[in-house]
């Protein structure tokens, strides 16, 4: 034991095979130990935190609007605005701590926790490896929900403009038509195939928001037409939407290691608070002004609320579908990267047969997305369920449980209680986030079922 804390490492350190940097460099600052890569400036990871935060989530705002009223839609969106950057920050924040503790440039999400287990109180350190599982678990298995929401966006938008032309068509069947294009879309060996294709459909997503925007925003209603505060019955489901569409918590760390000077991602003028503050004011804008509109007819997506006999319309719905088809591959590509070199890859590592089983992981795990969402086949329900059940774990409860066990030690008398008071609290709205969101998301999906709506 003298040896090792001659050394400078932990038990935890050596378990796990982390390099350790010179004996004695006890003032080691992850922030300045970049290695070479291509990094990233301020206004970059700006412009990158804006882009992935402004996914379709933005267009379901109006839909959660519906399920709080325009008073307490406006009040919880500026809260859900606020934990999520504060939670994110704290989630930095360990990671930064955690980093230094063990000399290490970066870690992941994963990482990140299962160190916070093994680095905290001595009762934790036996749970460290099944954390680190748990959170990789819970992330790939939030990548396939998105997947799912992804494929149910695309056939809804799709159902939405080719019903008038060829009759009314069940929404399933849009999505059998998907299945061909995806499967051979994720086979591709490198993404840097679909960057043409990423490029276009971003710049006609833009394009989509301005028309959209522009009929949301035309002959508004007064405020006397809609209700300030509706059944808080529904308060749960405005809760899961609004975490789908706000919280971005998988791509923080990756974005921050990226950057040329990592400590600008953090800080009260950090690069995630100056994302969030125009973030959450147009998530806000956005719900407002499309629950003025359209009130409790709002849908999972606010395109799915343009005319559609309108050409102008009909162009958004099909602009949309593509770019969020490609966006679904890349999301797919992913998702099923981590499946095959996490679980799959080392079982298949001798085979003659390897790539094979490859191609087959990815195409299974198309075939499941679709699988699940032809039995859930509606927008709005599906991202609240998703953000009750995903993001309100990763999002919310994980970092608060990795601050907790970082900083445990570092807080005495009166501060220590504080702090674990505050904690608690924020640990409770995610126990909320997750057992009552998800809770109304699923029984709001049995309901449908039963009465015939949901498909």
């Amino acid at each position: 034991m003298a040896s090792d804390q001659k050394n400078g490492s932990t038990p935890a350190q050596q378990e796990r095979g982390d390099v350790i940097k010179t004996p004695g460099d006890t003032d080691y600052d992850p922030d300045e130990d970049l290695g070479e890569k291509n990094l990233t400036t301020y206004f970059e990871t700006l412009l990158h935190m804006l882009k992935v935060s402004l996914g379709t989530g933005v267009l379901a705002m109006p839909k959660a609007f519906a399920n709080a009223g325009y008073l307490l839609g406006m009040i919880g969106t500026i809260i859900v605005g606020v934990l999520c950057t504060y939670t994110t920050q704290m989630l930095v924040q360990s990671e930064y701590e955690l980093s230094r503790r063990l000399r290490v440039p970066s870690m992941t999400y994963p990482q990140t926790f299962e160190a916070a287990f093994s680095e905290g109180p001595k009762r934790c350190r036996p749970f460290a490896k099944a954390a680190g599982v748990t959170c990789n678990l819970i992330l790939f298995l939030l990548q396939c929900g998105l997947s799912c929401v992804y494929m149910v966006f695309v056939a809804d938008n799709l159902k939405a403009v080719l019903d008038q032309y060829i009759g009314t068509t069940d929404i399933r069947l849009y999505m059998a038509c998907l299945l061909g294009p995806l499967i051979i879309l994720c086979w591709f060996g490198n993404l840097k195939y679909l960057a043409p294709l990423s490029f276009f459909g971003n710049s006609m997503t833009m394009i989509c928001y301005c028309i959209t925007f522009w009929y949301v925003l035309t002959d508004l209603p007064s405020f006397s037409t809609r209700k300030a505060v509706v059944d808080l019955k529904q308060f749960p489901l405005f809760i899961g939407t609004a975490l789908f569409a706000m919280e971005a918590i998988s791509v923080v760390i990756p974005l921050k290691n990226e950057m040329k000077r990592p400590a600008q991602f953090r800080g009260s003028f950090g690069v995630l608070n100056c994302s969030m503050v125009p973030i959450t004011i147009l998530y806000l804008l956005v719900g407002l002004g499309g629950y003025l509109k359209y009130g409790d007819a709002a849908r999972g997506s606010i395109s799915l609320n343009l005319p559609t006999s309108e050409v102008p319309a009909q162009c958004v719905k099909l602009m949309l579908a593509f770019s969020v088809l490609i966006s679904n591959t890349v999301l797919t590509y992913v998702t099923s990267t981590i499946l095959w070199e996490e679980f799959l890859k080392s079982r298949f590592e001798n085979s003659k047969r390897k790539v094979v089983w490859e191609l087959s992981a990815r195409a299974f795990l198309v075939l499941a997305t679709f699988v699940i969402a032809a039995s859930i086949p509606n927008l709005e329900l599906f991202i609240s369920l998703i953000g009750a059940l995903g993001l309100a774990n990763l999002g919310l409860a994980f970092p608060v449980i990795a601050e907790t066990l970082t900083f445990w030690d570092r807080y005495h008398g009166c501060w220590f209680f504080f702090f674990i008071l505050k904690n608690i609290c924020l640990l409770l709205a995610a126990i909320y986030a997750f057992f009552i969101g998800g809770a109304t998301s699923i029984i709001t999906i049995y309901e449908k079922l039963m009465d015939g709506t949901l498909f």
